[in-house]
């Protein structure tokens, strides 16, 4: 067993440099943190725990409340990956934060922990959504458990030397129940189930790509990610992620094919599969065919304390199916309530201050660590945007407060960019990684709060 890694900085490298096609040029090591390699940040260090598919049990999440609360700030930050993040951890706490994560069946392997990145369908099987899973066809949830156990089998690394262990900690699976929600993050090996039994499988959540049988999703997803691993070995680059890799080395479907034909694992190839993209999970009531539903929520500002985190786990444990998926969007979905007492929880949740509607200002709304926890930020961004948010209107894009032009967890597709100068904000429309549209840049906190709100109602 591994003991706890040094806390280290894991800021990105500044000798990543851009390259053509919205590529970046990966220069130095993958310092992405994990649960045994902290991140040393200015309140403290950081922790970020993997939850693939973002599954937790009501007593794994009555432990991370646990460790936030007498190891941490009290905090609990959601990532865009779905997984969880405690900050200001105190120094020469990393022994004692992995075994209570090992403890809690959080940590199944100290060499794999950082690779653990598995963003799934969260509402697959709890709404009345046209896609799978219906009666029979694939649940991604039970993909995302099989695909974790095999990420974290030594005996799975082959002989070939391409040792799972070495992806980065940026490298996505994402498994799409058929809605298209995963589809829309880009994940680098995506799996979508396509009813009847079977799945589609490709890299960076674009075509072309292979059918195979649902059953052989979890195992075809690694065989996927040691093709990836062998695409930059094969031509020298170096590459965290499929989208680091140009076009004429990134993995090719049909290396892939064979790959999966060696390990009786039929496959055909989909020249044009289509992938759907659809919006993420809104918050609310999500009610189930079965008549049970599920309360769907997100964290202000991606942040919960440990209190409003402990209030969702009781509601989980005495109500629900006793467990809670934690979301890409900074939400939480608590399944397995009946309708009966279901409105009242999601009532009491909105009176502890989630956000449980759209309607809400807080909506799509997010922002960075900022100052005082990251030494790179200009600004108090998260105080900034709470203020901001106050007089916002619940409409148009996601708008995102930004420290510095790192713009760490941004999301992606459109979105309002509200960046900190030192002198004010700077806003903009951006797609992507692409500048669309400039709006202007304000000081105070009504100025910020009309221009963000003209940026989002006027580009959406």
């Amino acid at each position: 067993m591994l003991a706890a890694m040094p806390v280290t900085p894991t800021s990105p490298p500044e000798r990543d440099k851009p390259a053509a096609g919205g590529r970046t040029v990966r220069a130095g090591g993958d310092a992405c943190p994990g649960a045994l390699r902290l991140h040393a940040a200015d309140d403290g260090s950081l922790a970020r725990v993997r939850l693939p598919a973002g599954l937790l049990t009501a007593r794994q999440a009555t432990a991370l409340a646990l460790v936030a609360e007498e190891l941490g700030d009290g905090n609990l930050d959601i990532t865009s990956r779905g997984n969880v993040q405690l900050r200001g951890l105190a120094d020469g706490c990393g022994g004692e934060l992995a075994g209570r994560l090992r403890a809690a069946g959080l940590l199944p392997s100290d060499r794999h922990d950082r690779v653990r990145n598995v963003a799934a369908s969260p509402l697959c099987g709890l709404d009345g959504a046209s896609g799978p899973p219906r009666t029979g066809a694939t649940d991604v949830q039970d993909w995302a458990r099989a695909l974790d156990a095999l990420l974290c089998t030594p005996a799975a690394d082959p002989s070939d030397g391409l040792d799972l262990s070495g992806l980065s900690g940026r490298f996505l699976f994402g498994l799409d129940d058929g809605r298209g929600d995963i589809v829309a993050l880009g994940p680098d090996v995506t799996l979508i189930a396509s009813g009847e039994g079977q799945a589609t499988l490709c890299f960076a959540a674009t075509g072309p790509g292979l059918r195979i049988a649902a059953s052989d999703a979890p195992r075809a997803a690694v065989l996927a990610a040691r093709e990836f691993l062998a695409a930059p070995a094969r031509s020298g680059a170096k590459a965290w992620r499929v989208r680091d890799l140009a076009p004429e080395h990134r993995p090719r479907v049909d290396a892939l094919a064979d790959r999966l034909t060696a390990a009786g694992i039929a496959a055909a190839l989909l020249p044009d599969p289509r992938l759907p993209h659809g919006p993420p999970a809104p918050p609310g009531l999500v009610t189930g065919r079965d008549g049970r539903c599920a309360l769907s929520v997100t964290a202000p500002l991606g942040r919960l304390t440990a209190a409003q985190w402990r209030l969702m786990t009781t509601v989980a444990a005495r109500d629900g199916a006793g467990e809670l998926r934690v979301t890409p969007w900074r939400g939480i979905v608590v399944p397995g309530l009946p309708a009966g007492t279901a409105r009242t929880r999601l009532t009491a949740l909105a009176d502890a201050g989630l956000v449980t509607s759209t309607t809400s200002p807080w909506h799509r709304a997010g922002a960075c660590a900022g100052r005082p926890g990251c030494a790179k930020s200009l600004a108090d961004v998260r105080a900034d945007a709470a203020a901001c948010l106050t007089g916002l209107p619940p409409a148009g894009l996601p708008v995102y407060w930004s420290g510095c032009e790192r713009r760490c967890g941004h999301p992606g597709g459109s979105w309002v960019d509200v960046l900190a100068t030192g002198d004010g904000y700077r806003i903009a429309v951006r797609d992507g990684e692409t500048e669309t549209e400039t709006v202007t840049a304000r000081a105070t906190a009504r100025g910020l709060a009309d221009a963000v709100a003209a940026a989002r109602t006027s580009a959406d």
